[in-house]
């Protein structure tokens, strides 16, 4: 049982895409016609000369330009004071009916005093701040009723031993999309944007699975 969870988790390094999925589809086949051909036109090679490009079809492709950027700062002050303060005396002529004679004589004129004080402040201050700048080529996986558009692609660069993946998916309305069919990330709908790395700089920096297990164990 032991080894089998030290299996597990060895092989449970890298997490699922959280990219809408399929990454890429074929287009659709077009509906099978005889073709007008002419003396001059000939349906295989004819293009319009004044339609419009923009992806509209199941397996059209579109480029991502990825510019994203947050920034988030939290600040929070707190201050707090407390003062209490008790007086009392005993008069000269207390009358006791339990402790009658020199008890009488030691308690009275006797003056009780006592004070005290509480303070309390606190401060923290907390700023973060990412930025990701890249570009992506997708595929409209789906096309919704009302002609919005459902993307989706992955573009992987492996150098030497690193090996890199970016991954984007999202719905695109296609009079968002630019000349060259280009799109901002930031015009894009339930975007899900994920960069990930293999390699050497990830083996240093990640935790090993046996760490992994004791971490997820251990109660503290």
């Amino acid at each position: 049982m032991v080894f089998a969870l030290l299996a597990l988790a060895g092989c449970s390094t890298q997490s699922a895409p959280i990219t809408h999925q399929p990454m890429s589809v074929r287009p659709q086949p077009a509906p099978m016609s005889m073709p007008a051909d002419g003396s001059i036109f000939q349906a295989s090679n004819y293009k319009p000369f004044f339609e419009d490009q923009t992806p509209v079809r199941v397996g059209d492709l579109l480029t991502v330009q990825i510019r994203e950027s947050t920034t988030s700062s939290n600040k929070e002050d707190s201050a707090g004071q407390r003062n209490s303060k008790i007086d009392g005396s005993i008069a000269a002529n207390l009358s006791l009916p339990f402790f009658p004679g020199a008890l009488e004589k030691k308690l009275g004129g006797t003056s009780l005093s006592g004070s005290g004080s509480a303070s309390e402040q606190g401060k923290t201050s907390s700023n973060n701040s990412s930025s990701f700048n890249s570009s992506i080529t997708v595929t409209v996986i789906d096309v919704y009723s009302n002609g919005n558009l459902l993307v989706s692609g992955e573009k992987q660069m492996k150098i030497n031993s690193e090996h890199e993946f970016i991954r984007l998916s999202g719905v695109v309305n296609p009079r968002d999309v630019k000349q060259g069919n280009t799109v901002e990330s930031t015009r894009i709908a339930d975007a899900r944007i994920e960069q990930l790395n293999e390699g050497r700089g990830r083996a240093y920096n990640d935790t090993g699975w046996l760490q992994k297990v004791f971490l997820s164990v251990l109660p503290f």
